[in-house]
């Protein structure tokens, strides 16, 4: 065997093998999704209630409540960034750190500082190269996340929106997050949570237009305020994580998917150049063997004379 077919060979075994890996990463990825589409279908209908909960109470009273006031002046605020823990799924994280950074300069350009919170891996080490000033960062779940990481992350953002901005508060809590639209789809979203606008609220619960129930609330709607308004930044920042896990296992079943194709197509390239190798040595042999015995029937013809 010729050198050159040697060394197509050696390359075909390690692209199969290549191909291997990636067609298994991308049947793990297609299976996660099922699961993430569903958490994301039975976290809606709480998340709906409650937002309908929230706009209930806001609306049926007129107190003025720290978490549903619009500052007159805003001067900080805080953005959550989710990206993923890991790698292998094209321009997922980079799409979404990309929508933070044009927030963060609309931000800046109405005159606000940014306190950048950060969700995954990839965001956290995009900061860290650049030597960007990161709040706070959380990594280690966004593949499967939990209401638990949902809680642990709003808290501190809560606390924020509710501490005075003298005193290291922010005025507005953004969150920017990829949602999982199809298989095919996944687009950034920037979406502000608070102060949470009672138009929107009520657009994203349904009760847009509609007469809500007026309420007695005990102790006050404010206690009341207090106790539902957290319940619903979780609830949206849990269900942001679900929308992202979709997104970042669809895009890694895409990425995958186009590797394995890639794979395929470059062990057909090397297979042909490996036929080609080998039908020119079949071709040199022979082409030696028949000068060979045309030299020997040379050099026997004249000894005979």
């Amino acid at each position: 065997m010729g050198a050159q077919l040697r060394v197509y060979k050696r390359r075909i075994k390690s692209v199969t093998a290549t191909k291997k890996i990636t067609k298994a990463m991308e049947m793990i990825a297609a299976s996660r999704i099922v699961k993430a589409q569903r958490q994301v279908a039975a976290s809606t209908p709480y998340a709906t209630e409650l937002t309908r909960a929230v706009t209930a109470v806001a609306t049926g009273s007129s107190t003025k409540h720290p978490l549903t006031t619009e500052v007159e002046s805003p001067i900080r605020a805080a953005v959550l960034l989710i990206t993923s823990d890991r790698g292998l799924a094209g321009g997922y994280s980079s799409n979404a750190i990309k929508a933070a950074d044009q927030l963060t300069e609309r931000l800046r350009g109405e005159g606000k500082e940014v306190d950048t919170y950060i969700v995954g891996r990839k965001g956290v080490a995009y900061y860290g190269f650049r030597e960007r000033k990161v709040a706070d960062s959380w990594t280690g779940f966004t593949d499967n996340p939990t209401y638990a990481d949902a809680k642990k992350i709003a808290a501190p953002l809560i606390a924020a929106v509710q501490q005075d901005t003298a005193e290291g508060g922010v005025d507005e809590l953004h969150i920017v997050f990829t949602e999982f639209i199809s298989m095919l789809t996944q687009t950034p979203v920037q979406n502000r949570l608070l102060p949470l606008s009672l138009e929107k609220a009520a657009e994203e619960s349904g009760t847009k237009g509609e007469i809500l129930p007026l309420f007695d609330f005990e102790p006050s709607a404010e206690d009341v305020l207090d106790a539902l308004l957290p319940r619903y930044v979780e609830s949206r920042i849990y269900n942001a994580l679900l929308q992202a896990a979709a997104s970042k296992h669809a895009a890694t079943r895409r990425a995958m998917k186009s590797a394995t194709d890639n794979a395929g197509d470059l062990i057909k390239s090397l297979s042909r150049l490996a036929n080609a190798a080998r039908q020119a040595e079949i071709t040199q042999e022979i082409s030696e063997i028949v000068g060979g015995a045309s030299a020997l029937a040379d050099a026997t013809a004249g000894s005979d004379k």
